[in-house]
């Protein structure tokens, strides 16, 4: 088996692992390719990709171009001559003059079973929906959006109870085992491309605002599954006297005969020692664990303590600016 000449491109932490697997193989990882510093987070301080910091840190090349469409960069990886690129995450779709340019082409490490949550928040759309298992794929790169033929993929359990921080941990980890057997079946020649079944492909559009708020009209099983497919980021929200709060556990509902809410949606139940209660459209739903604007997670009973929480008070959707 020949050993190739890899340029990895990605960006966040769910590419790591593919990282850590690709050094340890017989191939060689001649340069990393990563997006350009960005401010990040509240303090808007600049910082660098997980994807940068492990290639400081393994002392690899690393480019950071700002358009991968460019002469310079197109240049670049023509001078490294790889035979393949690799890609993870890196939230770009490469165009077709970098596509043609290794000899045995590009693929992609994608979170999920294709043709099934094409697009960029597949770990979260698919918890998000409650589906019951998710997974990873190897394709052949293509110019349409995680359209290209399968080399190898595996399928992924969704646990109910599981967060999308959860489920990325498992995929990730799979995905980077996966990843080596596809590099060396196509370093081999025996890689057996299929290809997807575009009819059945479905879409997992990035995360906006919309997406995160809680809507206490919904059945309680899609606000649960909304506050775990939110977990551990960007947050699912609801509104409390005008301000955000953020919910992060709950108590999967369960649905029966004598359960349904009486109570206008958005309405607290019960309270209690560590959890509240709130109506939904169909059956109450426990909440655990809350966050309210500029403060540190908490469990629901101190939220309610310190901020004198009885039945009567509302969740709402909207927020007061």
């Amino acid at each position: 088996m020949k050993a190739l000449k890899i340029i990895f491109m990605g960006t966040p932490a769910f590419a790591l692992p593919a990282l850590d697997s690709l050094i340890l193989s017989s191939h060689m990882l001649i340069a990393l390719v990563a997006p350009p510093d960005r401010p990040y987070g509240r303090g808007e301080k600049v910082r660098p990709s997980p994807v940068k910091e492990w290639a400081l840190k393994h002392s690899l090349e690393l480019k950071q171009p700002e358009k991968i469409t460019g002469a310079s960069f197109i240049s670049w990886v023509k001078e490294k001559a790889p035979d393949l690129i690799v890609t993870v995450a890196f939230g770009k779709i490469l165009p077709p003059g970098l596509l043609e340019l290794p000899s045995l082409g590009c693929i992609n490490l994608h979170a999920s079973y294709l043709p099934y949550y094409r697009g960029s928040a597949p770990i979260h759309r698919a918890v998000i929906d409650g589906a019951e298992y998710s997974g990873v794929s190897i394709i052949k790169m293509s110019p349409e959006l995680d359209a290209g033929d399968i080399i190898i993929q595996e399928k992924e359990e969704i646990s109910p109870f599981d967060t999308a921080g959860m489920l990325h941990d498992r995929l990730a980890l799979r995905g980077a085992s996966l990843l080596v057997k596809a590099v060396d079946a196509l370093a081999s020649g025996t890689a057996a491309l299929k290809p997807q079944d575009h009819t059945r492909a479905t879409y997992a559009p990035p995360l906006g605002r919309e997406d995160e708020r809680l809507d206490w009209n919904c059945p309680a099983i899609e606000i649960y599954n909304r506050i775990r497919g939110l977990n551990p980021w960007p947050g699912a929200y609801t509104v409390f006297e005008g301000k955000r709060l953020k919910v992060w556990r709950a108590v999967r509902p369960e649905t029966g005969k004598g359960n349904h809410c009486r109570e206008k949606p958005g309405t607290i139940m019960a309270v209690g020692e560590d959890s509240l209660t709130v109506a939904t459209a169909d059956v109450p739903l426990k909440v655990l664990e809350l966050q309210p604007a500029g403060k540190k997670h908490m469990d629901a009973g101190s939220f309610c303590c310190g901020y004198r929480i009885k039945p009567g008070c509302i969740f709402s959707g909207e927020q007061r600016w």
